[in-house]
């Protein structure tokens, strides 16, 4: 039985789970962008997130068990100098999830991880969202509508 089981078994044994999300974690961390499936993506996500907090300390045994989770010593090296600079400041949240439709072979839904911090057209370019409500023009009521045409057409005249 499965109860309180919550993670998302892959269709795969332990063993075989483990190797492909430490994979496709080293992967993350080197191309800082991935495609692969929508569930594999989410799996991921919650196997990345605390190996990415703990990569802003930057201590021995930071580095330690972000090696347990991620057996490469490049991947190590790399989070904990260049993602660990630019996700200092931020709380929580590392990565980012976007649907890119299905995969034509099987129909699989397909989606692109991506580090939050390293995509410059959604971090530079984007507009803060404005804390005010936004309003509708009101429209114009019928004695604003003959002031307007008698405006317009005492100008006509004098021309």
């Amino acid at each position: 039985m499965r109860h309180g089981k919550k993670f998302n078994h892959l269709g795969r044994q332990k063993g075989h789970r483990t190797a492909l999300l430490r994979n496709l974690s080293c992967a993350l961390i080197e191309h800082k962008r991935i495609n692969t499936t929508l569930a594999k993506a989410k799996a991921l996500r919650v196997y990345i997130e605390p190996v990415v907090t703990k990569a802003k300390s930057d201590s021995t045994h930071a580095r330690r068990v972000a090696f347990k989770y991620l057996q490469s010593k490049e991947a190590v090296k790399e989070l904990f100098s260049s993602v660990a600079e630019k996700i200092a400041d931020r709380p929580g949240g590392y990565t980012r999830i976007i649907k890119t439709g299905f995969r034509k072979g099987d129909a699989a839904e397909m989606a692109m991880i991506e580090f939050v911090d390293f995509n410059d057209i959604y971090t530079k370019d984007s507009k803060p969202k404005s804390t005010g409500r936004t309003r509708r023009k009101k429209k114009k009521g019928g004695k604003e509508i003959a002031a307007a045409a008698a405006a317009a057409a005492t100008s006509q005249e004098e021309e």
